[in-house]
């Protein structure tokens, strides 16, 4: 899983109340082949997408990898009513990228009969899953995340953790990818006395049954009368604060769900006496306007931008769009007299470049343009390598402390042993890596602002290929035979081809490890590092509970999964990319968690894990004006321990 960061991207904590769930989607309802057959249901109960929930300001993503399925026995309900119960589960799995279920009506109660008659008489019943919120994820606007194989742009909240606790039924679904229909094979027969069926049904007399459903009925009608009758003095206390003078807000609040007070508020600040009306020629003194200008020039999205300037901003930008280099230049220095450049190469650039305006807002855009470039780049190297920082650019060591301390059994003298205490030393070291870019006096004739907001773009996106480059190329260049059978780290093999089998023997490999005394090393993986052409089976061996194998004899039925949910599944194109020596597209690793016991560390200078821009020195006459883009990092292997490779084939 991925997500695209930038300077305002981070989480944002939930409101405390947001504890549970819910989300809607269609199910069926089968009736039994004979009169005594507990009635089936079955459902998708989730695609993998966005949903709109009650309670979250923005759409909600579950992360099927996190959603944790504690019991195949679920309880089901109406409308998320513990007194209103209905059945339970048989069988819940993820597969697919989607939450299916099957199970019973099994409950002897009215709303159970409820569910099942209205099913038979084809009424459209749809399901609600609640699960508790264990983690939460805010991605903010112009920000992108992959989830369940999928990408969203945000805002949006992604749900990382959670737990399956109850699935209901209810009358109105969210889910549009799907439909529901019911399938009653056969009326169902009710006894006349009361009795215990061989399937465990308990069912009552025809009167009892009438009379209770009758009640229930009289009380779902009530109570949706009552709320039909507060919807509708709602509707009718906004209609008159609005007054049809504020129809946008009025419809806002109907559809929305706002109360009178809110509706009120809106209407007042609506309502105030707006501010003078600003010219353009004002606005343009604003750096920030000559930003999202440039920026615009540069393609950079609206999601993005949006993000990054208020709207005042990006309106009266938007009133620049399309403007050439030579006159951006001179509305931002602002200078009364300007030489056409063709004319007056000197002159133009000396009365451009002499306002500090100029080259403080131009390396501004190329900072933005930088990390833009520098966040479009795959950074899945973050989640296998531990983060590190250095303070100078000189050898640094790592040490990592071993030895036996375990508690020994205190004799009568009362007196404690010392523990043994060695260390393991790895090697560190940060180098500079950058490039120079210029606006150009080319440029600056051909009168092309877009081409200078690719160019720091193209830089950043070079910086983070520079450190991909570095990761992968270490990890698949196995320095000082980091992977090797004297590390007990490597297994080659048909047999090692990503499979149940193969990853059972390598979670076996990864647990033998000892430390330097011998005793069990007692971390286990905790990622699984895949080529592209592998992350398909490595999600499904994730998150399947049952698999079908075909190519082992015997095992034609579904076999259970012992691994499912085990592994961060983690994928990267540079794994099986042919630029690369020792590239494959079968091998695949396992890694513990790199903070533990990191088997590749990635350091930077001062911490800094972004690219930096200056402004330098430079002959205007000539030249325009130049910047310099670099970052200074080091990748190093370390503990072999943390990792095993598995080539995946003879």
């Amino acid at each position: 899983m991925q997500t695209k960061k930038n300077e305002s991207s981070g989480l944002m904590p939930l409101a405390s109340s947001l504890k549970m769930l819910m989300f809607n989607c269609p199910l069926n309802i089968e009736a039994g082949s004979d009169s005594k057959s507990v009635p089936k249901f079955s459902m998708t109960a989730y695609t993998g997408g966005k949903m709109n929930i009650s309670g979250f300001a923005h759409p909600v993503v579950v992360d099927l990898d996190g959603l944790e399925i504690a019991s195949q026995s679920i309880p089901i309900r109406l409308d998320h009513k513990p007194t209103q119960g209905v059945g339970h589960t048989d069988r819940v799995i993820i597969q697919d990228g989607q939450i299916k279920a099957d199970g019973l009506v099994s409950r002897d109660t009215s709303w159970a009969r409820d569910v099942v008659k209205s099913g038979k008489n084809g009424f459209p019943w749809q399901a609600s899953i609640g699960a508790s919120i264990i983690d939460a994820e805010f991605i903010p606007n112009g920000n992108e995340v992959t989830v369940n194989g999928k990408s969203f742009a945000g805002p949006l909240y992604v749900v990382r953790k959670s737990i399956l606790k109850e699935i209901s039924f209810v009358d109105n679904g969210a889910d549009s990818n799907t439909s529901a229909k019911v399938a009653a094979k056969k009326t169902e027969v009710i006894n006349p006395q009361p009795s215990l069926a061989a399937e465990g049904v308990l069912t009552e007399p025809p009167a009892q049954i009438a009379s209770v459903q009758a009640a229930d009925d009289f009380d779902v009608v009530l109570d949706v009368r009552k709320k039909l009758a507060d919807e509708t003095r709602r509707i009718a206390a906004i209609q008159k604060v609005c007054d049809g003078k504020h129809n946008e807000i009025e419809a806002k609040a109907i559809e929305d769900g706002w109360d009178i007070t809110q509706c009120e508020l809106e209407v007042l600040r609506a309502s105030r006496p707006a501010a003078p009306a600003v010219h353009v020629s004002k606005q343009i003194t604003e750096p920030a306007i000559f930003e999202a200008t440039a920026l615009m020039a540069g393609g950079v999205s609206d999601n993005r931008l949006s993000a990054l300037y208020e709207n005042p901003v990006l309106e009266a930008a938007e009133k620049l769009r399309g403007i050439g280099i030579q006159e951006f230049c001179e509305k931002v220095s602002g200078a009364n007299y300007f030489p056409r450049y063709r004319r007056d190469a000197s002159g133009w650039l000396q009365a451009a470049f002499s306002t500090t305006t100029l080259p403080g807002i131009l390396l501004n855009i190329a900072n933005k343009m930088l990390l833009e470039g520098y966040n479009y780049i795959e950074d899945s190297w973050r989640q296998i390598s531990k983060i590190a920082s250095v303070n100078d650019f000189k050898e640094h060591s790592r040490y990592r402390m071993t030895g036996n301390f375990t508690f020994e059994k205190v004799g009568p003298d009362g007196e404690l042993k010392h523990g043994k205490v060695d260390e393991m030393q790895f090697g560190q070291k940060a180098d500079t890596h950058g490039i120079m870019f210029a606006l150009t006096r080319q440029m600056i004739i051909n009168d092309d602002l877009g081409a200078f907001t690719d160019i720091p773009r193209q830089i950043g996106m070079g910086a983070a290929e520079a450190i991909a480059d570095a990761v992968w190329g270490l990890l698949l260049s196995n320095p000082n035979a980091f992977f090797s059978a004297d590390h007990k780290n490597y297994l080659a093999g048909a047999e090692t081809a990503l499979s149940v089998d193969a990853l059972t023997a390598a979670e076996v490999l990864f647990h033998e490890q000892t430390k330097p005394n011998g005793k069990p090393l007692g971390i286990a993986p905790r990622i699984m590092l895949v080529p592209i052409a592998l992350k398909v089976i490595a999600q499904q061996l994730m998150t399947s509970l049952n698999l079908n194998e075909t190519t082992t004899a015997n095992k034609a039925k579904p076999q259970s999964n012992p691994h499912v949910g085990k592994f961060d599944v983690v994928s990267s194109a540079y794994l099986n990319n042919a630029s690369f020596a020792n590239a494959s597209s079968k091998a695949w690793y396992l890694f513990a968690d790199p903070n533990r016991i990191p088997a590749i560390e990635v350091a930077f200078l001062n911490g800094v894990d972004r690219p930096t821009v200056e402004k330098t020195d430079a002959d205007f006459n000539t030249l325009g004006i130049q910047f310099r883009g670099y970052i200074d990092f080091g990748v190093r292997e370390q503990d072999f321990r943390g990792a095993a490779m598995f080539k995946g084939l003879a």
